[in-house]
């Protein structure tokens, strides 16, 4: 099998289902943003500081194609047999971020990214995460889409903080706070 269609040439692709839509639409940005996130994630998994979080991030990607694949199906097909999104896996995420919150020293100001490539990588995911989260909401504005991916998304986006926050403090990098200049008054 070919991995070229020549399809998407004029600029369209296939929902599953078999609707075409631009490829400028909002849907497919959406789980396009959501495979971009999945790219990052697979780059988080590859740190070593992450050797114990890999079945994790594994976990994650997975949990990231599920979203994918909803958003890549028409309204109709989502009914159908697709992979399941689970409150489970959201009390997952918030007991990761309950462990590494017990272990992190408290936080008590904005933290800089950055300070270490694999937590500048994790913030990038963080950031991807929150775009993908936005332009779920957006498509969700116009087009049914299941609340669990918005709120998954959002988790997610908290669970790579604090990832970002267990890898500065396990690689004995100290975060940078933001300090914010304050200018004198005339």
């Amino acid at each position: 099998m070919k991995i070229y269609t020549k399809t998407g040439d004029k600029g369209t692709t296939s929902l599953i289902g078999g609707t075409r839509l631009s490829k400028a639409h909002i849907r497919i940005e959406a789980y396009g943003t959501v495979d971009e996130l999945n790219s990052y994630i697979g780059l988080l998994r590859d740190q070593p500081v992450n050797e114990n979080r890999r079945d994790l991030l594994k976990e994650i990607q997975d949990r990231l194609f599920t979203i994918g694949s909803h958003l890549a199906s028409e309204p109709e097909q989502t009914k159908k047999i697709l992979p399941d999104l689970s409150e489970e896996d959201i009390n997952l995420l918030e007991n990761e971020m309950d462990k590494i919150d017990a272990v992190v020293p408290a936080l008590s100001a904005f933290v800089l990214p950055g300070g270490h490539a694999s937590v500048s990588f994790g913030h990038v995911a963080r950031t991807v995460c929150r775009r993908a989260e936005r332009g779920v909401i957006h498509l969700q504005t116009q087009e049914e889409v299941e609340d669990s991916v918005v709120k998954y998304l959002n988790r997610l986006s908290d669970y790579l903080f604090m990832l970002c926050r267990a890898m500065t403090f396990e690689l004995g990098i100290e975060e940078v706070t933001w300090k914010p200049r304050v200018s004198p008054k005339n």
